[in-house]
């Protein structure tokens, strides 16, 4: 996806990564996602999407972005050196990552 067009896939929302993320896996799982979600349309409704990158997010690390009682799950494949190397932080998809994609969903389709 080029600067100049609009995103037609779940994973061209994933095109910019954030500023700043939770732990050193969330950039890796992020560019995961981008890849896993590049022949996925845009759904239709916010619920859809959110479902989807729940979803996505289950099956890259095996872990629930939902489940509270786990602040981070470890992802061999992400792990690159560093401190908090290979974990993801699960409260910041649930309560950061999924509101980035939601809110960038909701400016292409005008929706809320």
């Amino acid at each position: 996806m080029g600067a100049d067009t609009t995103p037609t896939t779940v994973g061209d929302l994933f095109e910019r990564p954030p500023t700043q993320f939770g732990f050193r896996g969330d950039p890796w799982l992020w560019a995961a996602l981008r890849e896993r979600l590049a022949q996925t349309p845009l759904p239709a409704d916010l619920f859809t999407l959110r479902q989807l990158v729940r979803d996505a997010v289950q099956d890259e690390t095996g872990a629930s972005i939902d489940d509270r009682a786990r602040d981070s799950v470890f992802v061999e494949r992400f792990a690159h050196g560093g401190m908090s190397s290979g974990h993801v932080s699960l409260p910041w998809w649930r309560d950061t990552g999924i509101h980035i994609v939601a809110d960038r969903w909701a400016a292409v389709t005008g929706a809320r």
